[in-house]
Parts: structure tokens; C-alpha cells; sequence
């Protein structure tokens, strides 16, 4: 029988903790797979911090080292400085990345230091309940927001890739989705896009993957699809942002 899929050797055998049609299961896999492609799965080093992805070292067969709660930039820098002849990057998600830990991303951006970061976005804080992260949209409803994101309150949601393709530090910034096999094979092309500008040696390259989170969003997995594709793409529109060439 001809084998059309199997699992990428990046990752192990173990049975995975994310909710049902979280799409954390597919972007791990096309980590894993890039990283594969690349022929780095010996070299590289994960770094995963509090949040959803706290358990991604049991389910990359790389080397992975934890982070506090947004400190895995700074995590990452350490380990890239003593070992720049390995692959390292960070797996953070919204809650994490673009609050707790921005000025650490911002900083990592700015120094221009040579890691890659994936960045889930999924508008909510996961692991911790559902409250109102920074990409939470207007209007959202989130557990620390009953009737939705007010802007007047809490302000306008964070668009971090935006803000990062700014600093002259960062060489590569691209948001894209997993909510369609399209999107998809795209978000699979940014990821190994990454990889390789890291291994040039180039500097900061950031992916930043617009995901769902059914439980949270109070939908099932088909309908948070949906979701994401109404409402999410449309203030967080997909694309390239900033290219090699445009860095510095």
C-alpha cells in the first residue's frame, strides 16, 4: 500500500492535552515537519513557556527548555548566544507573547537576536480560563469581559506583527492562518521560510499564526472556523510584512 501522510519524525507518540479542534495539533505538526525538511531536528532547542504549549516538550522530539510566563525570548536569546550553531526557537501564544511578555519580543526584535518565534494568536488567554487577552477583538466576549471587548476600557486589540515589522531588528514578520487546507500549506511554507532565514545566519524571524480556541469561544471546532475566518482575518489580515531584503 502506497503511505500518502505519515507523522513527521519531529514529533513523539504522545497523546496530545489540547482541547478538541484546537489547532495547536497543526501547527506543531508543521514545526515539526519544517524542522524535518531542514534536516535540523538534532540541532534545534524549543523553547516553550506558561501557557497552552506548557507541555510542548513532550510532544516535539527535539531538545525543549521551559520559560516563565513571557520570558521565552529572553530564554531563547541565552541559548542562541552560547549555542549559535543550533536552531532555537520560541512556541508562544497570545496571552503570553503579546502581554506579559512583550517588552521581552520587542527587545529580541530590536537587538535583531537570531531565533526564529511562532506566534499563536487565537484572541483569548487559553490555558488560564478565557479572560481578555491583548488580541482579544471589540466587542469579544471573554471571562474578564462578559459583555465584550470595550476599546473605551481596555483598548483596541494588539496587532503585534504590525508592531514588530517596524523594528529595523526584525528580518522576516508574516501572519497566516491554519483554517483552511490553503492557509494551511501557506502557514507551512512561512515556518520553513523562517527556519532558513535563521540558518543564513539573517537574524529575528517571527510567524505569527491566527488559530482557534473552541472552548473559550464557547463554539465547536466547525464553527470556530468560521469565526476566525469572519472575524479575525479581516483585523488581522494575512500576508508578508516585512521581508529580508527590507530589514535593516
Amino acid at each position: 500500500m502506497t503511505v500518502v501522510f505519515k507523522k513527521s519524525v519531529g514529533l513523539t507518540d504522545t497523546e496530545q492535552h489540547y482541547c478538541p479542534g484546537c489547532t495547536h495539533g497543526i501547527t506543531h505538526r508543521l514545526v515539526a515537519e519544517a524542522l524535518e525538511e531542514l534536516n535540523v531536528l538534532d540541532e534545534t532547542i524549543g523553547v516553550s513557556p506558561v501557557g497552552c504549549s506548557i507541555l510542548a516538550h513532550k510532544y516535539f522530539a527535539i531538545d525543549m527548555c521551559e520559560a516563565a510566563h513571557g520570558r521565552a525570548p529572553a530564554v531563547a536569546t541565552g541559548l542562541k548566544r552560547v549555542h549559535p550553531d543550533k536552531v532555537v526557537f520560541t512556541y508562544q501564544g497570545d496571552g503570553d507573547l503579546a502581554s506579559i511578555g512583550t517588552a521581552e519580543i520587542i527587545h529580541a526584535a530590536h537587538r535583531g537576536e537570531n531565533f526564529t518565534t511562532i506566534f499563536i494568536n487565537n484572541a483569548i488567554y487559553g490555558m488560564t480560563g478565557g479572560q481578555m487577552a491583548p488580541t482579544t477583538l471589540v466587542g469579544q466576549i471573554a471571562t474578564t469581559a462578559p459583555k465584550g471587548r470595550d476599546p473605551k476600557h481596555c483598548g483596541f486589540p494588539l496587532k503585534v506583527s504590525e508592531m514588530l515589522a517596524t523594528i529595523e531588528g526584525a528580518v522576516y514578520v508574516e501572519r497566516v492562518s491554519v483554517d483552511t487546507p490553503a492557509n494551511i500549506r501557506k502557514a507551512k511554507k512561512a515556518v520553513k521560510k523562517a527556519f532558513e532565514i535563521q540558518l543564513s545566519g539573517e537574524g529575528f524571524s517571527f510567524v505569527e499564526i491566527l488559530s482557534t480556541c473552541p472552548t473559550n469561544w464557547g463554539m465547536n471546532p466547525k464553527d470556530s472556523m468560521e469565526w476566525l475566518k469572519e472575524n479575525m482575518i479581516p483585523y488581522y489580515p494575512l500576508g508578508n510584512l516585512k521581508k529580508p531584503q527590507e530589514a535593516r
